[in-house]
């Protein structure tokens, strides 16, 4: 497994407006930040929250932190130009908004192109349109070009719901047929994709058993829209200790002589298989880079 893992078990959304907020950014415990230029910002503000989330990158001092820059979308009246702004200040990548073909991703990759992004420089979609959801596998499909960019998934629940009317009460019933459908594409062309909000930020049991239901799902994190539940969504979307510790029992089990070449062996009295030894491969790796990032 040659990947490189990257942790995001805590996205968190910044809004570009408030020139505070980006500055408190910089000391909180969270994997990925969004620098959020869209949904979080008034009209009226775009302009303003473009040069603060620039001046923002430009200055840096968030560490090892994830960067993203939430744009508008392409089609609106600020979007080419918060793309090129982006582009020119340097995240690790660009999340586009209202992603809804394959065509969506040729699209917005040639204008990071056209802008002079490095190839360093990803591309994150949101996943909340109707035909987001039935168009999962095409989109995701685009990850498999030599030179693609598209590296993440991020669900936008919120705006799942209000377009088709389905709700986000109880245990997102309505929602879970899409939610495992876009975890499916995701996965099969090598993407993460993190979980959308919760939206009561004060009902922490509400939180704690939403991310509980992302991560047995497949998700890789959960987007958040407060400090508050950072300390909750990293520790959900970590390995356990006990499962790094099994993990690491399993790999060298299968590195010893006896089992090359095997498909199945026997570790502490379980029957364990090459499948088994690639989920803790994953496993491992997780849990080592989340300690890098925590170094």
């Amino acid at each position: 497994m040659a990947r490189n893992f990257r942790p995001r078990r805590s996205v968190l959304y910044m809004p570009g407006s408030n020139a505070r907020v980006l500055e408190k950014a910089r000391g909180l415990e969270a994997d990925t930040l969004i620098l959020d230029l869209e949904d979080a910002v008034s009209p009226d503000q775009k302009e303003i929250a473009r040069a603060q989330v620039v001046a923002a990158l430009t200055e840096g001092g968030y560490g090892n932190r994830e960067l993203v820059v939430r744009i508008n979308g392409l089609d609106s009246p600020w979007g080419r130009d918060d793309l090129a702004a982006a582009v020119e200040a340097g995240p690790d990548a660009i999340l586009v908004p209202k992603v809804s073909h394959g065509a969506d991703i040729g699209l917005a990759e040639g204008l990071m192109a056209k802008a002079g992004a490095p190839s360093s420089l990803k591309l994150w979609v949101m996943m909340e349109t109707p035909l987001a959801m039935l168009n999962a596998g095409e989109i995701a499909h685009e990850a498999g070009r030599a030179d693609a960019r598209l590296a993440c998934f991020v669900m936008g629940t919120n705006d799942l719901a209000k377009e088709t009317g389905a709700s986000l009460a109880g245990d997102r019933d309505g929602m879970l047929a899409w939610l495992s459908m876009s975890v499916a594409a995701a996965k099969a062309y090598g993407l993460d994709i993190i979980d959308g909000v919760f939206n009561d930020f004060r009902d922490e049991a509400g939180f704690q058993a939403e991310a509980e239901q992302g991560a047995r799902l497949g998700m890789d994190g959960k987007t958040l829209i407060h400090p508050g539940q950072l300390e909750p969504a990293n520790e959900v979307f970590s390995p356990t200790e006990d499962e790094i510790s099994w993990a690491r029992e399993i790999i060298a089990a299968f590195a010893l002589p006896e089992n090359t070449g095997k498909g199945v062996i026997t570790v502490d009295g379980r029957m364990v298989e090459l499948l088994h030894a690639d989920m803790a491969r994953r496993t491992v790796a997780i849990a080592d880079a989340i300690k890098a990032l925590q170094s």
